[in-house]
């Protein structure tokens, strides 16, 4: 029988329910925690009410590289970057942290959450990978997520040059619906 640290243990605890709380997977849970997967479980249930979602994790890179995901995936990897290089914040704290900055910073500029903690979690097992990389915009300078074999000397990002249909989504439409018939009816 060896020998347990009951506060290491409540560390992987406070851990898990963090990240929990943020909405992290299983899968994150088990690759950042020593915990069972029994544990976990358990405590995902009684944190949240609901058995953890089944299935795979999202494993594409392609997500992080289209227009919307892609702001929302730079804007969270520039903090993530900036916390490691000036703080002695590293790892999954690194990823939190980043993590709550995000939100902070998508709540206060009033957008729509796009990017979920095991997305951003699995965007820095890319960037480490070197399956995905940070390219500069040849206009606005900033850093955004761009594939690493792709060519980018002359990167222009989503921002500098918006797709046509960017913003064009279902609850953009009601909203401008929603308007227009306010604007008709005074």
């Amino acid at each position: 029988m060896r020998n347990k640290s009951v506060l290491s243990e409540a560390k992987q605890i406070q851990l898990a329910s963090e990240l929990i709380k943020l909405g992290a997977r299983l899968q994150v849970l088990e690759a950042n925690s020593n915990l069972s997967r029994e544990r976990l479980v358990k405590l995902y249930k009684e944190i949240t009410g609901v058995s953890p979602p089944k299935g795979m994790l999202p494993f594409s890179e392609d997500w992080f590289t289209s227009w919307q995901p892609n702001m929302h995936s730079s804007l969270f990897i520039n903090i993530y970057k900036y916390l490691t290089s000036y703080t002695d914040t590293h790892g999954i704290e690194a990823v939190i942290k980043g993590y709550k900055l995000y939100l902070e910073h998508i709540e206060a500029s009033q957008l729509d959450q796009v990017l979920s903690l095991t997305r951003a979690w699995t965007l820095v097992r890319f960037i480490d990978s070197k399956i995905l990389s940070l390219a500069p915009c040849s206009q606005c300078a900033g850093d955004f997520v761009v594939h690493t074999l792709e060519l980018h000397s002359r990167h222009v990002c989503g921002l500098c040059n918006i797709p046509s249909r960017a913003g064009k989504t279902k609850k953009y439409s009601q909203v401008i619906a929603s308007e227009t018939q306010q604007l008709s009816a005074a």
